[in-house]
């Protein structure tokens, strides 16, 4: 099976964390991941906040409905979309494109952390206005993805998927 696949079909969403840091080597390249994601007009409208302060990581917990686990996770990083570039695009920009170019990054980031033993699970569901707050985010800056990141205790087994044949239409 090809190597990226492979790591593709590996990924799991992990909410279970051990109490060991991210080396320093592996944030950077969970950074690199991040940054080399594709973005409409390459105008890679998205900012990353690498968070490790256990107040702040209590904060986004808070904020995310009291998704606990966020805490236990060595790193969280969020993801933010830069509406200052985005407006090159208009509404569609926006509302859009700004999204997706975090959204393509982040995933990238997930299957680096994958491949480099780590276990990530994506947080949508979180109250940005709070988010902000907690990092001092400046106006232009809307956090869209939350990522806890670290060596997870277990991993579960692959979740069920559609067949091919129902997800992928040729025409």
């Amino acid at each position: 099976m090809d190597e990226v696949l492979r790591v593709v079909r590996q990924r799991r969403s992990i909410r279970e964390f051990e109490r060991r840091e991210v080396t320093a080597e592996v944030v950077k390249k969970l950074s690199e991941a991040l940054v080399w994601g594709p973005s409409a007009g390459n105008l890679q409208s998205r900012k990353f906040y690498f968070v490790t302060d256990q107040n702040l990581k209590k904060l986004i917990a808070a904020a995310a409905l009291d998704q606990t686990f966020i805490v236990q996770a060595p790193l969280v990083v969020v993801g933010c979309t830069d509406e200052r570039i985005g407006h090159h695009y208009g509404v569609r920009g926006v509302e859009l494109y700004t999204i997706q170019d975090v959204a393509c990054s982040i995933m990238g980031m997930m299957l680096v952390a994958c491949e480099n033993g780590l276990g990530t699970v994506w947080v949508g569901a979180f109250r940005e206005k709070e988010v902000a707050a907690a990092l001092g985010l400046p106006g232009h800056l809307r956090p869209v993805a939350v990522v806890p990141v670290g060596y997870h205790t277990s991993k579960p087994e692959a979740p069920p998927r559609v067949p091919v044949s129902e997800a992928v239409e040729f025409r």
